[in-house]
């Protein structure tokens, strides 16, 4: 069984950073694109940045600048750098990852989610 376990979140000041993380464990043969997404308040959702397993990566127009996807392979994990914070950045953040099992079943993976809050 996959899992995806998430880590990071908390409260932090407009203009500070947080660094969210987002490990894969469980039966896995290959990771392909992560990702992170962000719901806010009355169920809208945005996707805030995606990279895949080339290392390819594309964000919202929102945080470009601002935050930075990265992924080390060899631990299943990915990381969402988020700087200069603003209070439209408060959302609750899930990971994801399309995902191979060893048992050769492919399928999109999902964090429990954590939450970001920016504000004085």
């Amino acid at each position: 069984q996959v899992q995806l376990v998430e880590s990071g979140g908390g409260l932090v000041q407009p203009g500070g950073s947080l660094r969210l993380s987002c490990a894969a464990s469980g039966s896995i043969f290959h990771v392909y694109a992560m990702g992170w997404y962000r719901h806010f308040p009355g169920n809208q959702r945005e996707l805030v940045a995606r990279i895949t397993d080339g290392d390819s990566t594309n964000y919202a127009d929102s945080v470009k600048g601002r935050f930075t996807i990265s992924r080390d392979n060899a631990k299943n994990t990915v990381y969402l750098q988020m700087s200069s914070l603003k209070p439209e950045d408060t959302a609750v953040y899930y990971c994801t990852a399309d995902i191979t099992s060893s048992e050769g079943f492919r399928g999109d993976y999902w964090g429990q989610g954590t939450q970001v809050t920016v504000s004085s």
